[in-house]
């Protein structure tokens, strides 16, 4: 058998004298620059060398310390899936009112899903609130009553309209799957304060998960310790109940010899994260065992604080949603990091059903969803604030973009709007009674001091007292960040 048949067409240019004296010139030279190249600083586009925590693997979750010193030391983030409409919530347009009916000249042909309609003024009227005066609708009076507290960012504006995308790219920077959310990046960065419960809880809609699913929590290229854990009120964590037949002093042996070959197997693979993740996971279960169930327990909370969230009026799914506002209260309480609260879902489209996306019926569906949102999200702001919980404590109400100042073809819904919508900051760290940015007369784009998703992000991490130039972790080459190559804080909402 003639040898040459083995070798394959690469192999075989090989052999041709010239092909070989090039190829091995480029190698060599890519070696000496990658030499040349390992001898510098490391340092991102910006010209900032990377901070990356130290981790131990064995313990991810200890705290530690911050790029520098902020007040906010925790996060709650409040995320509404479907797009709130900032011009009937918190962005008042009195040109909607004097040109209700009219048909614009800014108008486009086509908006997401279909031809539009005319101008339509707010479906709830706007008052002044609070001694700023700043106008909310009566959509959500709960929430206007305490528009003081709050910091709003008018012109916010986004890369995509389509849900999935939107999600993504507001927890994540990207609108592609597979990215860390904002969660992830807090507690690699930060750890936890918290050695009995996870350091990123997500506590989803009774209703389900968000268009996004687990991507809005999940630890995309970050080691898997730093992924949300997801559970409510409703549904606590799986898997952490003992058998009746198991008692207590079975259950600590077992935890021991666990811990001992789990030590002994990391000995051996020093440096896996993914291994590490997985022990350290064993071992917060077993800390979940304990302090779990008596953090599931809302029997324990005065009948003043059921009443005020509301647990006791309204649809079930009130009930349910004002339930994970007192859990989400409980956690940061006890020092979880990050608690990202969801108020809505999406298992089959929404449609202003199960999730904000008012496409028809708007003055119904976003209706709904306010019954459901407004007095247990006002109600844990201000129960925080008594407790002295937005003292080190970040509170970030958000939505994924907005919704255009005219009607759909149906008449009587309201399609996607990225090019401007309202989000709110409050708590440590930001500006009380303040308003950054303006959308145009209309709320159709931002106007003045425009802020982008990541700006926002950006914002966020600058309040946590990270840097998020310089907070990175090297995957696949790059020096990935959450606001990607992207992104200025935005310094005037901070205080």
């Amino acid at each position: 058998m003639n040898e040459a048949e083995n070798i394959s067409l690469a192999g075989k240019q090989m052999l041709n004298r010239r092909n070989f004296m090039r190829n091995t010139g480029f190698t060599l030279g890519g070696l000496g620059l990658a030499q040349l190249l390992q001898a510098e600083n490391p340092t991102e586009f910006s010209g900032k060398a990377p901070i990356r925590p130290n981790i131990d693997p064995d313990n991810p979750y200890l705290p530690r310390q911050a790029h520098f010193d902020m007040p906010a030391k925790k996060v709650l983030v409040i995320f509404c899936p479907g797009a709130v409409s900032h011009v009937d919530t918190f962005d008042y347009k009195p040109a909607l009112e004097r040109l209700h009916g009219q048909k614009a000249p800014f108008i486009p042909e086509v908006t997401f899903e279909g031809p539009p309609g005319n101008i339509a003024k707010p479906f709830w009227e706007f008052k002044p609130r609070g001694e700023s005066g700043k106008m909310t609708s009566e959509l959500l009076p709960n929430l206007g009553e305490l528009a003081d507290e709050f910091c709003f960012i008018h012109s916010l504006h986004t890369q995509t309209s389509a849900h999935p995308q939107g999600e993504n790219f507001m927890h994540t920077g990207f609108t592609m799957e597979g990215f860390p959310s904002f969660g992830a990046w807090a507690t690699y960065a930060l750890g936890s304060e918290c050695s009995e419960l996870p350091a990123f809880v997500a506590i989803n809609d009774p209703r389900g998960l968000a268009r996004s699913g687990k991507n809005n929590f999940g630890n995309g290229f970050l080691p898997a310790a730093f992924q949300g854990t997801d559970f409510n009120a409703k549904n606590p964590p799986a898997n952490l109940g003992r058998p009746e037949s198991y008692s207590s002093a079975d259950d600590e042996k077992t935890i021991d010899l666990l811990k001992r070959l789990n030590s002994n197997h990391l000995e051996r693979y020093p440096g896996d994260a993914n291994l590490a993740a997985r022990v350290a996971s064993y071992e917060l279960a077993g800390q979940m065992q304990m302090s779990v169930p008596e953090m599931m327990d809302l029997s324990k909370e005065p009948e003043s604080i059921h009443k005020e969230y509301g647990t006791d009026t309204g649809t079930d799914l009130k009930k349910e949603y004002a339930k994970n506002c007192i859990l989400a209260r409980r956690l940061l309480e006890k020092g979880v990091r990050v608690v990202q609260l969801f108020n809505g879902s999406d298992p089959s489209g929404g449609n202003g059903i199960t999730n904000w996306d008012s496409h028809s019926n708007i003055a119904d569906t976003h209706a709904m969803q306010a019954e459901i949102m407004d007095q247990p999200t006002a109600a844990l702001i201000r129960d925080m604030k008594r407790r002295g919980l937005l003292e080190d404590t970040l509170v970030v109400w958000c939505t994924e973009f907005g919704r255009m100042p005219f009607l759909q073809g149906n008449g009587t819904g309201r399609d996607h709007n990225p090019g401007a919508f309202t989000c709110f900051l409050a708590g440590a760290g930001v500006k009380r009674a303040h308003t950054f940015g303006s959308s145009d007369d209309f709320g159709f784009e931002a106007a003045e001091d425009h802020a982008s998703v990541y700006d926002f992000n950006a914002t966020i991490l600058h309040l946590l007292g990270l840097d998020h130039e310089r907070l990175t972790f090297y995957h696949n080459g790059l020096e990935r960040r959450l606001t990607n190559v992207h992104g200025h804080v935005i310094h005037d909402v901070v205080a």
